[in-house]
């Protein structure tokens, strides 16, 4: 660094040279960290870029549309395309050629059915998940696969493979396409229920219990039943270990007296 720098720096902060040079070494090789924090932080951030994004228009409808934009467009090569068709070329060289070519029609094609596929069976999975996204995610209803491949005609498979490791992007946040598929039972008054609802009802409860005296799981099933969530006791058991909440012997907190 230039000497006119030096006698800048310490103009400016008032250090001799040698602590200017020290700092200036530590800066060089990387002592500074922009975030210290994570250091301390065992977890991977890991980022989500929606394959698709679900929005609403003005007249209170969806519109679906497929991100791949970073995805680099596949064609054939019109300079092979012509030489196929060039009579002066070799029968071997024209078979060869017409072979590749027929190949690379057939990768064409694939990308754009599968893309059309996924278009599909999103559309097919908003319309059924309507209130999903009007209302919030406590409202979902139960949906099989199998619904979806029905209405847009493919194999159950198929649509196993579309949505596997797809995100997409909505009004109410970025979902993982299988997020909106799941079980359910039936509410004595007819009404289907996700277990996804359930679960979402399960956290609730337990959220705003008395931490001095927590729900047990007897508790919790009253509770339920009683807002309408017919579930057994083994019900509510299986899907707070899922949650992974503690019972209600290990949550309980010790509040002093007032």
């Amino acid at each position: 660094m230039p000497t006119t720098a030096y006698r800048s720096f310490r103009k400016k902060t008032g250090y001799d040279l040698d602590t200017i040079q020290e700092a200036i070494s530590l800066i060089k090789h990387g002592g500074l960290n922009p975030k210290p924090g994570a250091a301390f932080d065992t977890s991977n951030v890991q980022y989500v870029v929606p394959d698709i994004v679900v929005e609403r228009t003005e007249d209170g409808d969806y519109t679906v549309r497929l991100v791949d934009d970073y995805i680099p467009e596949v064609y054939i090569s019109r300079r092979w395309l012509e030489r196929s068709k060039n009579k002066s070329i070799s029968t071997q060289e024209r078979e060869y050629l017409h072979r590749r070519i027929q190949s690379a029609r057939w990768l064409v094609d694939a990308i754009q059915q599968r893309r059309a596929t996924l278009e599909k069976v999103t559309k097919a999975i908003i319309q059924h998940q309507r209130a999903f996204l009007d209302q919030g995610p406590e409202h979902i209803v139960p949906l099989k696969m199998q619904q979806i491949a029905d209405q847009v005609g493919v194999h159950v498979t198929t649509v196993s493979r579309a949505v596997d490791d797809k995100w997409v992007q909505t009004p109410r946040g970025v979902f993982s396409l299988k997020r909106f598929f799941g079980g359910g039972t039936t509410t004595a008054s007819g009404e289907e229920l996700a277990y996804e609802r359930i679960k979402q009802k399960l956290t609730e409860l337990i959220g705003n219990e008395d931490k001095s005296n927590p729900l047990s799981d007897e508790d919790l099933v009253q509770r339920m039943q009683t807002e309408g969530y017919p579930v057994a006791r083994r019900t509510v058991t299986k899907y707070r270990k899922l949650l992974k909440i503690p019972s209600s012997r290990q949550r309980k907190q010790w509040v002093p007296p007032a």
